[in-house]
């Protein structure tokens, strides 16, 4: 089978939808059931930022599998990226500073791990809305180690249709 059949690209877009939104119940589980992190204003805002940006992928690779199943020339629901890309940037901004108001007010287990979750939610959404951060596969670290990061996925999707969109209004469409 070609590495880059239909059916190989789906089963894989098809387990990165579902292990994103798994991640979300199975990480909270995990760090306040089994570790029991205590659930504070800050762990909580922290981990909610977290979760959102987690279902924010699991989002993307869904519309991914479906824009290659449907053959689609853009990915659906591309608008409501393109406003998470932005919004995001704000949501994140406000969350991290309560998180930092909590961990400067009381320091410790109830509110460091908080900041932690935070700074993963940003480097979630730097990893799919501007710079591919997670080489999981043995071609991602080989393009990796030949010609460093790449664009993420989702912000190639993005601008493809915002060149696309320029060239009709220009009448030049491809």
């Amino acid at each position: 089978m070609n590495r880059f059949s239909r059916s190989r690209v789906q089963r894989r877009l098809r387990s990165l939808a579902w292990l994103e939104a798994l991640n979300v119940p199975l990480q909270a589980a995990i760090w306040f059931g089994v570790l029991g992190l205590p659930v504070t204003a800050g762990n909580a805002a922290g981990f909610a930022l977290f979760a959102l940006l987690l279902l924010e992928g699991a989002g993307y690779w869904s519309a991914k599998l479906r824009q290659i199943a449907t053959r689609d020339r853009f990915l659906p629901g591309r608008r409501a990226f393109e406003i998470l890309r932005r919004g995001n940037v704000a949501v994140l901004a406000v969350g991290l500073l309560f998180v930092a108001g909590t961990v400067v007010v009381d320091p410790g287990i109830g509110s460091w791990p908080g900041l932690g979750f935070g700074l993963f939610a940003v480097l979630e959404h730097v990893n799919y809305f501007h710079v591919q951060l997670m080489y999981d596969t043995a071609e991602d670290l080989r393009h990796l180690r030949s010609h460093g990061l790449r664009r993420a996925h989702l912000a190639r999707d993005l601008v493809l249709h915002e060149e696309r969109a320029a060239h009709r209004v220009r009448g030049d469409e491809r």
